[in-house]
């Protein structure tokens, strides 16, 4: 084995932190990707005897190649995001036995906290990502974001802030977010208007991601529990094809026709019902999803 494979070996060993950083930064499993292998060329073209703390290294690289990439977003976008984008979902499948599902539905990241992180700067979004989530020192954000110690811990308190006020507090008990779904499919599929109206909260948002290849109008926010149940049933004919999964570590349903994603949903149960709902049918968008085998 040569020195290039024993260092790819090592950056192995960190992907999946290397991933979960990006991911979280960028919303996007695809530009996530990206970034880490942008780290893996960096790493490639580096003096390894230089770097004391590989881990943190990795770490601070992804972080920097994210904002650049959050930067050249705000500077290509002439709009402000539509209030209706959805984050690319992490579909899982529903399984309690595996050990190694468990922790990443432990490392999970919901799609409400994800809708948050894209309304702040990208500066924000790093400081808050690298030193909320993964523990990274202000004293090693700082040079990432060209600012003192001390601003940069303003960034992330300024982050904070905004997460804390826009999230709701989700169900903790995953079996009675399985049984909340469960009542929202069955009244989907029953066309049971004041069945659907239970399952839903009063102040519940419906954000609707159809892309742009489908058109503007396509994209919707809904909110209010009246309005979202006519939705749910103008879609009743879907309803068949859902299959229950995990999105972002909170169940939720992909829709699958004939061997496609159709549409992909994710909730946020808060108070014994549906609070937030999140739904992705951006044929570019889904035909990128990873799928996990047995789905579908």
């Amino acid at each position: 084995m040569n020195d290039t494979d024993l260092l790819a070996d090592r950056f192995e060993e960190h992907r999946g932190r290397l991933r979960a950083v990006a991911y979280r930064m960028l919303g996007s499993t695809a530009e996530a990707e990206d970034a880490v292998q942008e780290t893996w060329l960096k790493l490639s073209r580096t003096d390894v005897a230089e770097i004391r703390n590989l881990g943190a290294w990795l770490t601070t690289v992804t972080g920097r190649v994210c904002l650049d990439l959050l930067r050249s977003r705000t500077t290509r976008r002439e709009d402000p995001l539509d209030d209706a984008f959805v984050p690319d979902p992490v579909i899982r499948p529903l399984t309690r036995t595996d050990p190694e599902e468990e922790v990443l539905r432990a490392d999970s990241v919901g799609l409400a906290l994800l809708v948050v992180l894209e309304t702040l700067e990208p500066a924000e979004r790093l400081a808050f990502v690298l030193h909320d989530m993964f523990a990274v020192p202000f004293d090693d954000i700082a040079p990432i974001v060209d600012r003192s110690p001390a601003a940069t811990r303003q960034l992330a308190s300024r982050a904070r802030r905004r997460v804390q006020g826009a999230t709701p507090s989700s169900e903790p008990d995953p079996g009675r977010r399985r049984e909340v779904l469960d009542a929202f499919l069955a009244a989907s599929r029953a066309g049971e208007f004041e069945a659907l109206l239970a399952v839903l909260h009063p102040d519940i948002v419906l954000r609707a991601d159809s892309g742009t290849l489908a058109g503007a109008a396509a994209s919707k926010v809904v909110r209010g529990a009246r309005a979202v149940a006519e939705q749910a049933l103008l879609f009743r004919e879907f309803a068949p094809y859902a299959h229950m999964v995990l999105i972002n570590g909170e169940p939720g349903f992909v829709n699958i026709v004939d061997g496609r994603i159709q549409s992909v949903m994710g909730i946020t149960v808060a108070d014994g019902r549906i609070a937030e709902m999140y739904i992705l049918a951006d044929p570019e968008r889904l035909a990128a999803l990873d799928l996990p085998k047995g789905i579908g």
